[in-house]
């Protein structure tokens, strides 16, 4: 499929009710056609095959969390502030710290993108979960699909899987830097991948026609992979997908279709009643979130930390409260 065929499929129809990060419940936004964009290819450095997990345990228990921002601009024009969530030293249970001190411990990396429309911050209540249980997320907030209004421009996810290899590079060189609260404090090889709806589209891209390999693991929630292809490439990376079977803007059945691509060790969480967005990552009660919180973790836990006690705890997590099925090729 050419370029221009793949972007007007994605803007027909990701836009259908439009792409956004359903995190929280605001409307979605009308569409006016932009001026096409001038879309880069999604290479990311040059790395060395993605290394093999070492056997190991997750951290037992839960870590404040801190937070920082750091200011990236891909090619002086693409600006990519990013949001990290950290492990941090201190009383565990309350809110994110600025510029917290980091706790002591070597941490694997998390790169998440969010949805059309979405910034970083929507979706704070899953990412300082992970954060707490031991993992660094770094969130970039892309120059073009972040806007509230009618200002953005769906063709720009397709740039999107650069931005998030990029920034990697950028949030792992912190560990060298003097002075910086994780300086010391990221393990470079162990690093995942995860996005919502259009950053899942960026997620899949970094899996395919963008392969990063420094990528471990991979999860997609409520995703599709119109204009970065089912080509998964490169060293195996377990993949997690999380899909709502109520889903009104990417149809379940587009996320299943990609899941069945993956050539590599998979499992996909489908919840019935989930729709793309709010059951998913922030339902009134909570149900949904602590199933999709747990599970996500054990999945990281064995994926970045080589805890095979966290990959025989994934079937169960994900069935606490019968609100979910998982179809498990882990």
């Amino acid at each position: 499929m050419s370029r221009r065929a793949a972007s007007v499929l994605i803007a027909a129809t990701l836009f259908a009710g439009t792409l956004v990060g359903c995190s929280t419940d605001r409307e979605p936004a009308g569409w006016a056609d932009p001026p096409a964009p001038q879309l880069t290819a999604s290479t990311p450095p040059a790395a060395s095959p993605s290394p093999a997990i070492a056997a190991g345990s997750a951290p037992e228990g839960a870590f404040a969390v801190g937070v920082r921002q750091l200011k990236l601009n891909r090619d002086d024009n693409r600006p990519l502030p990013v949001t990290i969530w950290y492990p941090a030293s201190g009383r565990t249970g309350g809110e994110p710290v600025d510029s917290a001190e980091g706790a002591d411990g070597e941490f694997p990396v998390v790169m998440f993108s969010h949805g059309l429309g979405g910034r970083p911050t929507d979706y704070a209540a899953l990412l300082t979960r992970w954060a707490s249980a031991g993992f660094v997320v770094a969130a970039p907030r892309f120059p073009n699909t972040s806007g509230r209004g009618d200002d953005n421009n769906v063709l720009d996810v397709l740039n999107q899987p650069a931005d998030v290899s990029y920034a990697l590079t950028r949030v792992l060189a912190l560990d060298g830097r003097d002075g910086d609260p994780l300086r010391g404090r990221l393990a470079a090889d162990r690093v995942a991948a995860a996005g919502h709806s259009a950053g899942a589209v960026t997620t899949i891209g970094l899996f395919t026609a963008g392969r990063d390999e420094r990528l471990a693991a991979g999860i997609v929630f409520a995703g599709t992979a119109l204009g970065v292809g089912t080509a998964f490439a490169g060293a195996s990376a377990p993949q997690l997908f999380v899909h709502g079977e109520a889903d009104e803007v990417v149809q379940y059945s587009a996320g299943k279709a990609v899941y069945d691509k993956v050539p590599w060790p998979k499992a996909m969480l489908s919840l019935p009643d989930g729709d793309h967005g709010r059951a998913l990552l922030r339902d009134d009660e909570g149900t949904s979130l602590r199933v999709v919180a747990d599970t996500t973790i054990e999945f990281l836990r064995w994926t970045l930390y080589g805890d095979a006690a966290a990959k025989e705890r994934i079937p169960t997590v994900s069935a606490r409260g019968g609100i979910a099925t998982l179809d498990n090729h882990l």
